[in-house]
């Protein structure tokens, strides 16, 4: 039996699938993506299995996700998947498709936040300062 295991990133959050021949079971730590809530987080984590057709019904997905906020987490479980099923397929013509839809799909999104400095309260504040 062929089992796949790929990664996806966003921000902090982590997410790892791991892709088997089945009836087109995905989950979502151990959440059938369903009933995953918010319903704009669904709808992105779905995006991938929606362009792929016929071949998300063949396989099943478990996606472990931690770390991060729930976008975040959706944005590395929608990665994690894309990459799952290209690999699993091994179809050029899917792989093209996702990069002209989204690269972010297959590629992971590099940007973090930038660290605080002194004399202010966030990356970019400072403390306003008096001259009188």
């Amino acid at each position: 039996m062929k089992i796949l295991v790929t990664s996806g990133k966003r921000k902090t959050a982590i997410a790892r699938a791991t892709i088997k021949p089945g009836k087109g079971r995905i989950r979502i730590n151990k959440i059938p993506v369903e009933i995953f809530q918010p319903e704009m987080a669904r709808m992105m984590i779905m995006e991938p299995l929606i362009m792929a057709k016929d071949l998300a019904n063949k396989v099943d997905i478990n996606v472990e996700v931690n770390g991060g906020g729930v976008m975040g987490q959706a944005e590395a479980a929608r990665t994690a998947i894309a990459r799952a099923l290209v690999e699993w397929s091994g179809d050029e013509e899917l792989k093209r498709v996702y990069i002209e839809y989204d690269r972010s799909l297959l590629v992971n999104d590099v940007r973090r936040k930038e660290p605080k400095k002194q004399g202010g309260r966030g990356a970019r504040k400072r403390r306003q300062t008096s001259y009188r």
